[in-house]
């Protein structure tokens, strides 16, 4: 049958690309580093040293579930490919849709592992930690911030992610001045890295008496949670820290002691906070660790700016320096500046719909993040 035969030629142009995606996935290389952990994991003592077994386990558990979902894709292919060829013997048309379904279905399962293949940055697989910061706007921008909180929130629980708030402040009528989350599973930085930047926000104020349009602004910073120690030098006249006491949620102890640890480095004038442990001590190791990865993540971007040629600037939480808009009135679109990625569904946005902004921004970085020009959402 005619329509059967293109449908198996349209399937057919997948069998190189999947054959790519075999190699980009080092699968085999995963199948022997597997087994050397399962061998590890079934040694007498394991157990004894939880710190290391919990990695371990956690590293197992990301390559069985790579390895099974090509497993599937592979086999939806070469399903639907028999599929296919029975109909075409018995010269039955009736399987038409299904097949169409599968195909649809092959496709945008392949879409989601090329994109999986996309995240091979040295820290992509870890957790990440997000900090929003509202900026200018007032009352409104700490709005705007408890709005972006509800959004990754809900993209994390779509994700069946998990996250543990490190520090919060609220604003002072309403919403989230700042806030320090982390977030934790698979590749969590390396699907949140795109996250990082300046959001803006267009809408007519609730929190203005005239109806007029206002624009807000909150920074987003995203960093990988680095457990292990990082070569980074972090000098003791270089760094303040401050113990103040906790607020929120964290019964009596969090209340009635200082236990929160804010650091601030003088040469990068990077701050960062925690008072999620129960001890100082607790909390000052996490920050340390904050404080290394960042600047980690600032060296890093140093090194590539380097390298392309082109001067990385501070950027003001303000106007010229947003990578996304969010607007709500007198129409509404989101739209991603550095990669041209629109929809006039904001809800749907705010509502945790973030995968199509998240993939066209690893598309883009993967390409060496050439350059598009900026059009404003306004």
């Amino acid at each position: 049958m005619l329509e059967l035969d293109e449908l198996k030629a349209q399937l057919k142009t997948y069998e190189e690309p999947m054959q790519q995606m075999r190699s980009s996935l080092d699968l085999d290389n995963k199948e022997k580093r597997a087994e050397e952990l399962e061998r590890t994991m079934s040694e007498p003592g394991f157990w004894e040293n939880p710190e290391n077994a919990s990695k371990l386990q956690k590293e197992l558990g990301a390559l069985r579930n790579g390895m099974e979902a090509f497993s599937k894709l592979e086999n939806l292919y070469e399903e639907t490919l028999m599929l296919i060829d029975m109909a075409n013997e018995d010269d039955d048309a009736s399987v038409l849709d299904d097949v169409r379904a599968d195909i649809n279905q092959f496709q945008e399962t392949f879409e989601q592992m090329r994109i999986r293949t996309l995240l091979s940055g040295p820290y992509d697989g870890n957790d990440a930690i997000v900090t929003l910061h509202s900026g200018a706007g007032g009352t409104e921008a700490c709005d705007w911030c408890g709005m972006l909180y509800r959004m990754y929130s809900r993209w994390i629980d779509k994700k069946g992610l998990s996250m543990e708030i490190l520090d919060s402040l609220d604003g002072d009528e309403a919403g989230i001045k700042s806030i320090t989350f982390q977030v934790n599973g698979e590749n969590a930085y390396g699907l949140l890295k795109s996250e990082m930047g300046i959001h803006r926000l267009v809408r007519i104020s609730p929190f203005n008496a005239a109806g007029k349009r206002q624009t807000s602004f909150v920074s987003c910073d995203v960093m990988p949670d680095i457990e292990e120690d990082v070569d980074i030098e972090v000098r003791d006249e270089d760094i303040r820290i401050d113990t103040y006491r906790s607020s929120g949620a964290g019964g009596q102890h969090i209340n009635k002691t200082s236990s929160a640890i804010r650091i601030t480095h003088f040469p990068t004038g990077i701050v960062v906070t925690c008072q999620n442990e129960r001890s100082q001590f607790q909390n000052k190791d996490k920050a340390m660790q904050m404080l290394k990865a960042r600047l980690l993540m600032l060296k890093m971007e140093e090194n590539r700016e380097k390298a392309a040629g082109i001067r990385g600037e501070v950027k003001e939480i303000g106007w010229g320096s947003q990578i996304r808009s969010y607007v709500f009135q007198p129409y509404t679109m989101v739209k991603d500046l550095r990669t041209g990625q629109e929809t006039g569904n904001v809800q749907a946005v705010m509502d945790g719909d973030l995968d199509p902004f998240i993939d066209a921004y690893l598309k883009w970085d993967s390409l060496g993040r050439p350059d598009r020009k900026a059009m404003s959402a306004d």
